[in-house]
C-alpha cells in the first residue's frame, strides 16, 4: 500500500511539472509575441509548451489508440494535432496546457477526497509499550514495532496516548476517544473487560491492555480497506458514464470527420474553416467534465461517511440508499440496548421494595440467566447486599425455592404461582398489566401470600423514538419492526418507538418473507439488524444495515453500510448525506451534457474557437469538482 502511493505521488509530482512548465512556457510565448514583438520566438516557445503538456497525455492517447478504444486524452491529442497542423500554434498550446491543467485539477481532488482516509494509517502509533516478566517475577517494559506484537500481548497506555492496537482492558479505567472508528463526539468511559481500538486516543487513566487482534487485522485496519475498496467499485451513474463514454467517443470522431469532409466536398466549402471547426468540435466533445462528475461526488461522499462512523462499503449503496421508501428494523440490539434492565418492582403485603429486590436477588445470585443479571445489577445500583440463601431449591423451568432470614421463599413466574395457589387478584391485575407493557414479571412469595412482583425488560434505545420519527418525517414513506419476540412485547415496543407497523414471532426465513413483501411495496427497502441473526434479512433487502460493528466482524463483512458507533442517529445522517450525493451526482451530470450540447451548437455555425472550447470545458469540470468537494464538509440533517 505504500509502495503504491509513493508511486502515485511521483506520477502527481511529474504531470504537475510537466503541466506548470507548458503554463508558463504559454504564457511567455504570449509576452514575447504578442506584447514584445518577438514573433520568430513564439512559435518555438508555443511549440515546447505544446510538447510540455503533451507528454503526460500522449501515452494515455497511444495506448487508447492501440486499443481501438478512443478516449478523450486521443481526442485531444488529434485535437492539439490538427492545430499544429494548420499552423495555429497559440491556440494548440492553450488547449494542450487547459486541458493537462484540468487533468492535474482531477488528480488533486481526488487526492483531497482520499486523504481523510489516508490519515487513519497514522492515528495508530507504530510501536507498543509491552509489559514483560522476567525470571525473577520482575516487571518490565519494552517498546516493539506493532507488527512484531502477538496477540495475547499486554500494551502499557500511559493517559494521552493512542491505543497501538485493538485489545481488552484487563487494568485500570479511563475515558476514551473512539471518534476515529465509531465517529462518537465525547469519550466514552472504558474499563476492565471493555474493547479498546487502534488509533483511539486515551483519557486520563493508565490502562493495561491485552491485544485482541495483530496489526493487520485491526478493526482501523479493516476499516481502510474496506473504504479502499469502497471507493474502487463503481455506483450506477459511474457505469453510466462509463457505458454512455464507450459509444460517444467513436461518435465524436466520426462527426468531425463529416464536419472536415462534407461541406468541402459537397459544397465546396473552404477545407481550412471546416477543419478548424472538427477540430473545435474535438475539443469540446472531450467528456472532461462528465467523466470526473461523480466519482469526485461518491468518494468524497464515501470518505465524510467514514469520517462521521458510517461505513458504506461502495458507492453502488451510497445511490440506492438515496432512494429507500421503507425501514424494517430489528428489535433486539437494534431499537432496544439488547440487555434486560428492572423497570419496575412493585411490593405487596406490606414489603417494601427493598425488602423484594433483596430476597429476590440473594434467590437468583446462583443463576446466570439474563433476568437474574438484570435483577443482581438493579440490586448494586441500589445498594443492597443480598442476604445469605439456605437450602436453595431450583424448580426446573418455573423458579426457585430457598430459604432467606428464617422464611422459606418462591420465586418465579404467574405460571408457578397460580399452580401453587398463591395469587392473589390485585398481584394478578399487576402482572398482566406489565405484561401488556412488554415486560416480563418475576414474582415472589411467602407464607402463602405475594410479597411484590418485579418487572424486568429490554430498554428501547433513547434516541430510538426520535430517530423513528425523524425518518418518517424527511426520509422514508414506512417503518416496520420484524422481531421474533411475542405479540405483547413487539407491540409495546413499536408503541413507544413511533412505528407504522411490527411483526413479531418471525424466524429468520419469516423475516426474509416479510422484507420481501415490503419491497414489492415499496421498491427500496433497508433492513437494520445486528449483522448476525438478521443476515438473511439483510441480505434480502435493497440495502442491510448493521449495528454496532466495532466489535462485529460478521457485520463489517455481511452488511452494505454499517453503524460504527451502534449510533442510530447515525442511520438518518447516512439517507440525508446519500440524497444529498445523488442531487450532485445528478446535477454534475446534466451541466456537463447541457455545456456540451450548447459549444457542440456554436461550433457547427462557428461561434466557438479552440481555446473558447477548452476555457468552457475546463471551467465545468471545475464546477463539477467543487459541487462534488462540498460533500466533505456535509453534516446532514440528523435528530
Amino acid at each position: 500500500m505504500d509502495h503504491a502511493h509513493e508511486h502515485s505521488e511521483e506520477r502527481k509530482g511529474s504531470t504537475l511539472f510537466f503541466t506548470v512548465g507548458s503554463g508558463l512556457l504559454l504564457g511567455l510565448g504570449f509576452a514575447l509575441g504578442r506584447w514584445a514583438g518577438l514573433e520568430k520566438f513564439e512559435t518555438a516557445l508555443f511549440a515546447l509548451a505544446i510538447a510540455l503538456g503533451a507528454v503526460p497525455i500522449l501515452p494515455k492517447a497511444l495506448r487508447a489508440a492501440m486499443r481501438l478504444s478512443p478516449d478523450m486524452n486521443l481526442l485531444m491529442a488529434i485535437a492539439v494535432a490538427g492545430a499544429v497542423a494548420i499552423r495555429e500554434w497559440p491556440e494548440g498550446a492553450t488547449v494542450i496546457f487547459l486541458f493537462a491543467l484540468a487533468e492535474t485539477l482531477e488528480d488533486f481532488s481526488l487526492d483531497r477526497a482520499r486523504a481523510a482516509i489516508r490519515k487513519l494509517l497514522e492515528l495508530a502509533p507504530s510501536e507498543a509499550s509491552l509489559k514483560r516478566i522476567g525470571a525473577t517475577g520482575l516487571a518490565s517494559e519494552v517498546r516493539l514495532p506493532v507488527g512484531k506484537v502477538q496477540v495475547d500481548d499486554i500494551m502499557i497506555v500511559r493517559p494521552g496516548e493512542k491505543i497501538p492496537l485493538d485489545g481488552k482492558i484487563v487494568s485500570g479505567s479511563s475515558a476514551v476517544n473512539q471518534a476515529p472508528i465509531t465517529g462518537e463526539s465525547m469519550p466514552v468511559d472504558r474499563s476492565v473487560g471493555d474493547l479498546v481500538f487502534a488509533g483511539t486516543l486515551n483519557g486520563q487513566g493508565a490502562l493495561e491492555v491485552q491485544v485482541t487482534r495483530l496489526v493487520q487485522d485491526s478493526t482501523l485496519a479493516r476499516i481502510i480497506r474496506l473504504v479502499e475498496v469502497a471507493q474502487e467499485q463503481r455506483a450506477p451513474s459511474q457505469r453510466f458514464v462509463d457505458h454512455f463514454a464507450r459509444y460517444y467517443t467513436p461518435a465524436v470522431l466520426l462527426g468531425a470527420l463529416l464536419v472536415m469532409s462534407v461541406p468541402p466536398l459537397l459544397f465546396a466549402a473552404s477545407f481550412g474553416d471546416w477543419f478548424y471547426r472538427a477540430l473545435v468540435l474535438l475539443v469540446i466533445a472531450c467528456p472532461c467534465a462528465l467523466v470526473i462528475s461523480t466519482p469526485v461526488a461518491i468518494v468524497c461522499g464515501l470518505t465524510n461517511a467514514a469520517r462521521n462512523g458510517v461505513l458504506i462499503k461502495g458507492g453502488v449503496h451510497l445511490e440506492q440508499a438515496g432512494w429507500l421508501q421503507a425501514i424494517a428494523f430489528d428489535k433486539t440490539g437494534t431499537l432496544t440496548k439488547g440487555t434486560p434492565e428492572v423497570t419496575e418492582v412493585v411490593p405487596f403485603a406490606g414489603h417494601t421494595e427493598g425488602d423484594v429486590l433483596g430476597v429476590t436477588a440473594a434467590l437468583e445470585s446462583r443463576s446466570e440467566h439474563p433476568l437474574a443479571q438484570a435483577v443482581l445489577r438493579a440490586a448494586e445500583t441500589a445498594s443492597l447486599k443480598p442476604p445469605t440463601v439456605e437450602g436453595f431449591q431450583a424448580i426446573a423451568g418455573k423458579g426457585a425455592r430457598g430459604q432467606v432470614n428464617g422464611r422459606t421463599y418462591t420465586l418465579g413466574s404467574l405460571r408457578l404461582f397460580q399452580e401453587l395457589q398463591l395469587i392473589a387478584g390485585s398481584a394478578e391485575e399487576t402482572v398482566q398489566r406489565l405484561q401488556d407493557e412488554g415486560k416480563t414479571t418475576i414474582m415472589l412469595g411467602t407464607d402463602g401470600h405475594v410479597c411484590g412482583v418485579i418487572a424486568v425488560a429490554d430498554q428501547v434505545r433513547p434516541e430510538a423514538p426520535e430517530v423513528v420519527a425523524h425518518l418518517r418525517r424527511h426520509c422514508v414513506e414506512r417503518t416496520v419492526m420484524l422481531t421474533g419476540d411475542n405479540d405483547g412485547t413487539a407491540r409495546a415496543i413499536a408503541r413507544r418507538v413511533g412505528l407504522d407497523d411490527f411483526r413479531a414471532q418471525l424466524l429468520p426465513e419469516d423475516k426474509v418473507a416479510a422484507v420481501r413483501e415490503l419491497l414489492s411495496q415499496h421498491g427500496a427497502v433497508a433492513m437494520v439488524g445486528d449483522g448476525v441473526n438478521d443476515a438473511p434479512a439483510l441480505a434480502a433487502a435493497t440495502i442491510g444495515i448493521a449495528m454496532g460493528t466495532a466489535g462485529s466482524d460478521t457485520a463489517l463483512e455481511t452488511a452494505d453500510i454499517a453503524l460504527m458507533a451502534d449510533d442510530l442517529t447515525r442511520l438518518p445522517f447516512a439517507i440525508h448525506l446519500s440524497r444529498r450525493t445523488l442531487r450532485i451526482v445528478q446535477f454534475n451530470l446534466a451541466f456537463s451534457l447541457g455545456i456540451k450540447a450548447l459549444f457542440l451548437a456554436l461550433a457547427l455555425v462557428g461561434h466557438a474557437t479552440l481555446w473558447m472550447a477548452v476555457a468552457a470545458d475546463m471551467g465545468a469540470s471545475l464546477l463539477v469538482i467543487a459541487n462534488g468537494l462540498r460533500l466533505l464538509s456535509h453534516q446532514g440533517d440528523s435528530p
